[in-house]
This record gives C-alpha cells, structure tokens and sequence, in this order.
C-alpha cells in the first residue's frame, strides 16, 4: 500500500465520519420541520446542541487532508461546485445561529422563524451533499481548465436521485439518534419515523445502484472480483435487516449502530468503485483526475501523515469525551436552546 493509498483512505474514512457523525444532526434538523410541538422542538434542538459543532469538525478536517494530499482535486471540485459551496455555506451558517438566536426573545413568531432556518438549513446540505456525490460518481465534465459543469448542471436526475438517498439516510439516522436520546411520546414518533426511513433508504439504495450501473458503469469494473465488495456489502445487508427490527424494538442503541455501519458500508462500496479516481471526467472517463495524477509529492504526503497519525488520535479522543459526557435522556433545563 503506497502513500496515495493511504491518503485516499483517510481522506475516505473522515468523509465517513462526517456522514455518520454529522448525518444524525442534519436528520434531526430535518425532523424539527415536522415537529410542531414547541417543548418537542427544544429537546430535538438540545439533543444534537452539544456535539454538533464537534461533529463538524469531521468535515473541515477532510477538507483540509484534501487540500494537503490531492490540491489539484480540491481545486477542481471547489470550482466547480462554487455556487453550490456557496448555498450550501449559507445554508450551514443560518443552522449554526439559530441555536444561540432562537431563545433570545420570547416570542412565538421569533422561535418559529429560527425554527425553520434551522430545519431548512439541516435539509438543503442533507440534499447537497448527496447531489455532490452523485455528480462525483456520474462524472464532471472537465477540460483544461478544470471543472465546467453549470449549477443547473449538477441538478441532473442521477445526482438529484443520491440527493434523496442521502437525505433519506441522514432522516433514519437523526430518528434513530432521537429515539435513543427521548422518551414518551416523542420517542414514539421516532420509531414510526425512523422506521419508514429505513423502507425509503433500502428502496431509493437499490433504485440507486440500478441507475448507477446504468449512468457510471466504470464504478462496477472491479467489484464482483473484490472480496472487500462482499464483506461491504454483507455489512449493509446485514444493517438494512437488524435495523428495522431494533427500532420495532425501541432497541434504539442497537439501531443507531445499524444505522451508521450501513452509512459506512454504502461509502464503502462507492469509494471503492472509484478507487484509484478521485474526480471521474466526462465523457472520457480516462482523463480522471486519480490519486496519483492529482497528489503532493511524496514529502508533502509523508510529512502530512506524520501530522494525521498526531491529530487524528486528538480528534477521536474529543469526539469519545464529548458523547461521553452528555449521554443519557435529554433533560431541559432554564439554560437550554
């Protein structure tokens, strides 16, 4: 295994991380929508308010190890996703302050508006994200320049179809979340919920792999001849039934388990669909930008790793203390959002 290899999976394992840690609070956000009692809204917001920005962390950093490993692809999809980047910035920001501006005046109409800034702002990146990966995976039109797909462009019906499989994800994944962190009737809803989201997520799950055989048929060149392919893939076949049953079963641990191993398993099997590409071209897959064309010299990779093998161990740690620290039942108090 080369230096590229290794960058490529840790630049894959903290996308996993996002999607998985960050992915419960885009859901919750997105339930909040759909929640109209007002003490219902405060523990939704209060159970995702310690460890969402934390969790965020998981992205900056990935960010980062792609500017650092491969500055040619970040160059390039940043680009090219500018005005997408830039709704999806808007969107994030107007999350992150309606936390600390919701409870500032007590007005119905005031918590309502941030209510549903913060709603909207956890569904539009839930639907960007997967749009992103969608566009990723079809291929971007590229030339020398770089990346020359139009914002009308990324919405095509492939990337809009993993759009709603990742929004469906994040839902059963923030479901799951609050089902674990709630009670009474709120814990109920939950259930119904994240149960329905699991039927949404298998069905748009194989709806997707049909269509991506058929739009990108280069991400199935290798797979039946992996054995990685099978062990992820028996991952998610396994989540996809043990899920369900844990949340009939108010098993919410379980099922939040179940829930992030199938997240990790559908990243999985596209990363390595891709491997060794990193920003598939269009209409000639060839002229891919891939982890060797698009990657720092081998000492910029040796030293950035140094740093990752030091930093990384920090970010795990803090992320541990935090869960730790705030698990149980969420409990207000005068202090919470």
């Amino acid at each position: 295994m080369d230096l590229n290899t290794i960058w490529f999976l840790l630049v894959g394992v903290l996308i996993a991380g996002y999607a998985i840690l960050d992915g419960f609070d885009l859901g919750a956000g997105v339930l909040h929508l759909f929640t109209r009692d007002e003490r219902e809204r405060r523990v939704m917001m209060n159970a995702i308010g310690p460890v969402w920005d934390g969790n965020e962390v998981w992205l900056l950093t990935a960010g980062g190890a792609l500017f650092a490993a491969f500055p040619p692809v970040y160059a390039s999809v940043f680009s090219g996703f500018y005005l997408a980047f830039m709704l999806l910035l808007v969107a994030l920001i107007f999350r992150a302050i309606s936390f600390e501006f919701r409870s500032k005046v007590d007005s119905p109409g005031w918590r309502r508006c941030w209510d549903v800034a913060f709603g909207v702002g956890s569904a539009v990146p839930a639907l960007l994200y997967g749009v992103a990966v969608g566009n990723v995976l079809r291929g971007l039109d590229m030339d020398a320049s770089g990346v020359t797909t139009t914002l009308v462009g990324l919405l095509n019906p492939f990337a809009l179809l993993i759009g709603l499989l990742g929004v469906a994800m994040f839902v059963l994944h923030g479901a799951t979340y609050l089902g674990l962190k709630t009670d009474g009737a709120l814990q109920d809803r939950m259930r119904h919920w994240a149960s329905a989201a699991w039927v949404a997520f298998i069905a748009l799950y194989a709806v997707s792999t049909v269509a991506s055989y058929a739009v990108a048929p280069y991400l199935f060149e290798n797979w039946f001849s992996n054995p990685l392919t099978w062990v992820f893939f028996a991952v998610l076949l396994a989540s996809c039934v043990a899920g369900p049953a844990a949340v009939r079963a108010s098993r919410f641990g379980r099922g939040f388990v179940a829930s992030a191993a199938a997240t990790l398993s559908i990243i999985a099997l596209a990363a390595e669909g891709m491997y060794p590409r990193l920003v598939p071209a269009r209409p000639d897959v060839a002229n891919s930008l891939t982890i060797y064309n698009a990657s720092s010299t081998p000492r910029t990779l040796t030293v950035m790793l140094v740093i990752a093998l030091v930093g990384m161990p920090l970010v795990i740690l803090y992320t541990v203390l935090i869960y730790r620290a705030f698990r149980g039942k969420t409990v207000l108090t005068a202090d919470s959002y």
